[in-house]
């Protein structure tokens, strides 16, 4: 993710803008490498969450801060001695890096006033926290780099190690030869740097300028309406003054604060996000209930990785699940390749029934010890040839061919209706590990666990006294841009209920033509009567929804069947889930989902 230099600028600017001047008025380490400031200033009290976890560094300000034990760990308290009741004097952005000075001024134990330094590298692996005096010099780190681990450290990464340890002077991490672009961009540094640098334009850009991640420095390319694959010794006059007047704009943007925080998806799907906006994935600006005006870009890392979060919590919940479903679809596909092989080999039956009758009609043509027998077949008034048992009679030859005729024929008719059932098992399986994929809570979850438990795929659990029984799972809810109440089932469970329990009548249902997906039902109105009253647009918006539930949604569009319910039936020991219908329509649709979901 582009949590990049320009990132933490308007994270820097939302803190300043909260808290500066305010008082440090609480400190905790929630766990080793999370640290929580609460400072309370003219406008209240501003929650700061720092993360330096290697796998999600960040800093942000908080709705919400995590709890912390009671016994607070070494760094915590040092850090309490030094900060506490501190007055936050401002954020900084040494080298326009992803690196924050939290400069706080905090009376010692003398009754003087000192200046103290918060430092916050957001640096992956190398994410740390450094307290250091008015000085620079190093009090403590979260984590100590000794001139053994810096060797180590610096062999394994681009960025030049630097030792942080208790006593040593703190250096700022490597810039990398990159200019600060607030303070050192201009026509000759642009000339001379910027262009200077071979290889594709996207590398010279992000290569350069501090605080410019891969994909900001391509959504820059992008509005400079250049190819950024091109090499940059390739690039016309026009293209070179394109790209210094973009730089130059986006700069003016940053220094007035112009921030637009924007959530970039792909295919219905959150790909990025970035304090400016992303135009090259036609990214709109982060807006709704879930938008701090206050704190645009502080609301939006919430928003993005609580729901980031949440999907690898549903996933770790699900992981046995999807793995036993795993195994079983692979198989039942073997099972059903088996079936189809054994299947395709009685397809020649015919042929050996014809052989039969043809030699009980022309046998008595065949002279003893011939190997074949050609005669017209009157089926199709062709000549044929019948291979012949030469140590057999004629009789004893169309015997043989009718036995074998037989039992070709007993065999397709068993395996048909096998083959029948596993395709009815292996659309079951896919569709219960569709239903995992679109799992939105833990409640979505265990009614798919139940629901395997009930057809024996799973082992059912030994419950814990204290467990609590989790409340049912709900269809999602939308509403169309004609007002109807459009519901959409995410498991089989759900697709059941909905179908055969909210739906009656002339509602419409809607499913994705031969793949796992979600039942979509349109509500009709009151004394609406069927599908002649529904607007074209409720089709459009219902069958786009049935394409994005469902397991061909990354195509471009998808065949859409729609009928009325109660066309719909459900076979007799049927799987949960599973209709049969004979009257129906279809479209094509585009898969999306661009109705606002329905809070019931």
């Amino acid at each position: 993710m582009a949590y990049d230099g320009i990132v933490v600028s308007s994270i820097i600017n939302e803190i300043n803008n909260a808290c500066k001047g305010g008082r440090c008025v609480k400190l905790q380490q929630p766990e080793a490498e999370i640290i929580t400031l609460t400072v309370k200033g003219f406008k209240g009290q501003t929650k700061i969450y720092i993360s330096v976890n290697a796998s999600l560094p960040i800093v942000y300000i908080a709705d919400t801060l995590p709890t912390a034990p009671l016994q607070a760990p070494a760094f915590c308290m040092l850090l309490r001695k030094h900060l506490g009741n501190g007055r936050l004097i401002e954020v900084r952005q040494p080298g326009y890096d992803r690196v924050f000075d939290f400069v706080f001024e905090h009376m010692d134990e003398m009754g003087d006033l000192s200046e103290r330094h918060l430092i916050v590298e957001i640096m992956g692996r190398q994410s740390n926290v450094i307290l250091t005096d008015n000085d620079y010099l190093i009090i403590d780190c979260l984590k100590r780099v000794t001139p053994d681990l810096s060797l180590a450290l610096e062999t394994n990464d681009d960025r030049k190690a630097r030792i942080l340890f208790p006593g040593k002077e703190y250096t700022a991490p490597d810039s990398q030869g990159k200019i600060n672009p607030l303070e050192d961009f201009n026509r000759d540094t642009f000339e001379s740097i910027v262009l200077a640098r071979s290889g594709p334009v996207v590398k010279a850009v992000f290569g350069t300028l501090s605080g410019f991640s891969k994909t900001f420095a391509e959504e820059l390319i992008y509005r400079a309406g250049i190819d950024g694959r091109k090499n940059v010794a390739e690039l016309d006059s026009s293209e070179r003054e394109r790209l210094f007047d973009t730089i130059q704009k986006i700069i003016e943007d940053i220094r007035a604060g112009s921030f637009a925080p924007c959530i970039a998806y792909v295919d219905g799907v959150p790909k990025d996000y970035h304090s400016l906006l992303l135009s090259m994935y036609n990214a709109e600006e982060f807006s709704g209930e879930a938008k701090d005006e206050d704190r645009p870009m502080s609301s939006l890392l919430v928003y993005f990785y609580s729901n980031k979060q949440r999907s690898i919590n549903i996933r770790a919940k699900s992981q046995d699940m999807r793995k036993i479903l795993q195994g079983a679809i692979e198989r039942t596909s073997r099972k059903l390749d088996l079936q189809r092989e054994q299947l395709r080999s009685t397809e020649d039956r015919d042929k050996y029934r014809i052989y039969g009758e043809l030699l009980n009609t022309y046998g008595y043509n065949v002279s003893e010890g011939e190997e074949s027998l050609k005669c017209i077949n009157y089926y199709d008034n062709q000549e044929i040839t019948i291979p012949l048992d030469k140590d057999l009679s004629v009789r004893e030859n169309s015997v043989k061919y009718f036995n074998i005729y037989n039992k070709k024929k007993r065999t397709y008719e068993a395996l048909t209706d096998f083959v029948k059932k596993t395709e009815s098992d292996l659309d079951y399986l896919l569709s219960a590990k569709h239903g995992l994929e679109i799992a939105e809570n833990e409640a979505d979850i265990e009614e798919i666990r139940s629901e395997l438990v009930s057809s024996n795929i799973l082992k059912k659990q030994k419950k814990n006294k204290g467990d609590r029984k989790t409340e049912a799972g709900k269809p999602l809810h939308f509403i169309s841009s004609d007002g109807y109440d459009i519901y959409v089932g995410k498991n089989n469970i759900q697709n059941e209920k909905l179908t055969f329990g909210i739906a009656v009548g002339k509602d419409i249902w809607f499913h994705a033509k031969s793949v796992p997906g979600s039942h979509v039902i349109v509500k009709l109105k009151d004394g609406e009567e069927g599908l002649e009253d529904l607007p074209d647009r409720v089709f459009e918006e219902a069958a786009s929804l049935a394409a994005y539930y469902c397991s061909a949604k990354d195509a471009p569009k998808v065949e859409i069947d729609y009928t009325e319910r109660k066309n719909l039936k459900k076979p007799p020991g049927a799987n949960p889930g599973y209709v049969i219908y004979h009257t129906n329509y279809s479209m094509m649709a585009v898969p999306e989902a661009n109705l606002a979901e329905h809070q019931d």
